[in-house]
């Protein structure tokens, strides 16, 4: 191996490259010859390749990204900054989703452990939302995130406004 990246893989674990920064790339499954899963399949990886997203739609780590980066996920755990919400206030307070995919959204981000669903055995029934500390830790990187995109709005803006004036290119 090059540098710093040390394999690990065995036929019964996951084929995992560290280096000292941590994890490169977690497939998250067992090693099956002839497939993207098999033992040769980071060898001869250079670390800038490493570092590069595993875009398998089997890695764990894709899958929480694609749950924790859609746009209701963001809105939601935005909105929860802080307080608790009920289903009714989130519906209303995020403007153009279902009533059917804010229940789905919201059941993901409590299986996925960043929001506590609290039920109070009243009439009518009364659910509240708030973040649990994982999700409290995660709404700070999407800060980041929002601080970045208000940063650079104008910049975006004016590339998209390049982008639009141009020719249309033919494939």
């Amino acid at each position: 191996m090059r540098g710093d990246l040390v394999k690990v893989d065995t036929v019964t674990a996951p084929v995992v490259l560290f280096s000292n920064r941590g994890i490169l790339r977690h497939c998250g499954r067992t090693v099956e010859d002839g497939t993207s899963k098999a033992q040769s399949y980071c060898t001869g990886t250079d670390l800038d390749q490493a570092r590069q997203w595993d875009v398998r739609a089997d890695c764990d780590v894709r899958s929480i990204l694609d749950r924790v980066a859609d746009k209701w996920s963001l809105l939601v755990i935005a909105l929860l900054d802080r307080r608790t919400m009920r289903f009714s206030e989130l519906r209303r307070t995020v403007d153009g989703v279902s009533q059917r995919m804010l229940t789905v959204t919201l059941r993901h981000l409590e299986r996925d452990g960043l929001i506590k669903r609290t039920v109070y055995p009243v009439v009518p029934p009364r659910v509240d939302y708030e973040l649990t500390p994982l999700g409290i830790s995660l709404h700070e990187v999407i800060k980041s995130l929002v601080i970045w995109t208000e940063d650079h709005q104008q910049q975006i803006s004016d590339a998209r406004s390049a982008f639009d004036e141009r020719e249309p290119v033919m494939a």
